[in-house]
């Protein structure tokens, strides 16, 4: 019943730990930045509206371009009429564009990550792909490279179609995009490692839009769990706001203590009457950081160079020694509640392309060769849960070196193969006589 209804309805089942959170919003997700492990998650693929969250990918694709060489900073911008009719309008969050007006990308992205600005997330997509069409092209192209899946992309900013003034390019005139809560992590995920620098921005609380020009707008920022701000929660700093009648009020936040961050989302967040406001996707968020922060820590939980109890050493075929020491090349840690330590497992799997028939590697075998690796699961079966779907897994290599017997020792060998399996047949006849 439940898989039935989950097909059609995008429900999932939640767990009595999730259900003790009682996150109020149609889906959500917390997640360790550091591992991508999923620590809660309610709807997690549920497609759903995400309004300005879509500004991550631009984000992203604007700081691969500018670390690329493709785009800089103090690149100069001509506004088009697309541009320029949207960032017109007050009702959607904007600084209004010059029509003859030239802007550097850097104001126009400071724009888009504090203030969700929509002229200058456009402006920034016609700067990396010459028209927004193509800009989602690569949105899309992006996000399935980055493993991200339920989604769908028509334009960079997250409106509605209908609010682009009649010049959307892709999608229905009432469209917008949507994801899942689990493929809005993921691009934060990806976000955070590939670009760190993003938190320079997002954590800004205020800036004023061309300073000291009669243009100058003051700028504040739409995440108001930064410590500044009114919602203030220590250690926030990033990520997106989103908000539309489709999509509801939505967050993708992030936040650091004591060298532990996590990344949370919440989708249609709605407060204690059933009704979503600026203040309920903060506070659901808080929850979930609230959680966090006071029941996970990260520790070591296979150490650097273990070996597997029961196989220390592999058979080495060819090899002056007949056996290799194997051990892992680094640590896993993870970040786990207190005592979930002691339910994992390690698994060792041996690279089957370098064993031959008889389960040996063939020498010469160098110190630091990878053999396989060691992957973790729980001794009671639980899936252990992770953005990308993976257990947690090291290396395993070779913990000497092994050299490749010379020919004599290999022939007296094969002699005296030979003679065993003959004595062996010998024996085996005998034994059939009585």
């Amino acid at each position: 019943m439940l898989l039935f209804l989950s097909f059609f309805t995008g429900f999932s089942p939640v767990s009595a730990e999730e259900d003790t959170l009682g996150v109020n919003a149609d889906a959500a997700i917390l997640v360790d930045a550091d591992t991508g492990r999923v620590l809660y998650a309610k709807n997690p693929d549920k497609v759903l509206g995400i309004a300005s969250m879509t500004k991550m990918m631009t984000e992203y694709l604007l700081l691969e371009a500018v670390k690329e060489g493709r785009v800089k900073w103090d690149q100069k911008y001509s506004v088009s009429d697309y541009v320029y009719n949207v960032s017109q309008d007050r009702d959607l969050s904007n600084v209004p564009l010059r029509k003859d007006g030239t802007y550097s990308i850097k104001e126009l992205y400071e724009a888009m990550t504090i203030y969700s600005a929509n002229g200058a997330t456009i402006a920034i997509a016609e700067t990396i792909a010459g028209s927004e069409e193509s800009f989602v092209k690569m949105m899309t192209d992006k996000a399935n490279e980055l493993g991200l899946k339920n989604f769908k992309f028509v334009n960079a900013t997250g409106l509605n179609n209908h609010d682009l003034k009649g010049m959307h390019s892709v999608g229905g005139a009432e469209e917008e995009n949507v994801m899942s809560a689990r493929a809005t992590a993921t691009l934060a995920f990806h976000l955070l490692k590939d670009f760190p620098e993003v938190l320079e921005t997002t954590s800004i609380p205020s800036k004023t839009f061309r300073a000291g020009t009669d243009d100058e707008i003051k700028m504040d920022n739409w995440n108001w769990m930064l410590p500044e701000l009114v919602f203030k929660y220590e250690g926030v700093d990033g990520l997106k706001t989103g908000t539309t009648d489709f999509a509801g009020y939505c967050f993708t936040g992030t936040a650091e203590r004591n060298g532990n961050r996590y990344i949370t989302v919440v989708m249609n967040a709605k407060g204690e009457g059933g009704e979503g406001t600026y203040k309920s996707r903060f506070d659901e968020t808080k929850k979930m950081l609230d959680y966090a922060f006071s029941n996970f820590s990260k520790e070591e939980v296979l150490k650097k160079h273990y070996q597997v109890k029961d196989t220390k050493t592999i058979p080495v075929n060819k090899g002056k020694e007949n056996q290799v020491k194997v051990y892992t090349k680094d640590a896993i840690e993870l970040v786990n509640k207190k005592g979930e330590k002691d339910n994992y497992k390690p698994v060792l799997v041996l690279d089957k392309k370098l064993l031959n028939k008889d389960g040996e590697v063939t020498a010469p075998i160098k110190k630091g060769d990878r053999v396989g690796y060691i992957k973790l699961e729980t001794k009671d079966g639980t899936p252990i849960q992770f953005l990308d779907g993976k257990s947690p897994q090291v290396d395993v290599i070779a913990a000497e070196t092994v050299e490749k017997a010379n020919w004599f020792v290999l022939s007296m060998r094969a002699v005296g193969g030979f003679f065993a399996d003959v004595w062996g047949s010998v024996s085996s006849t005998v034994k059939g006589w009585f």
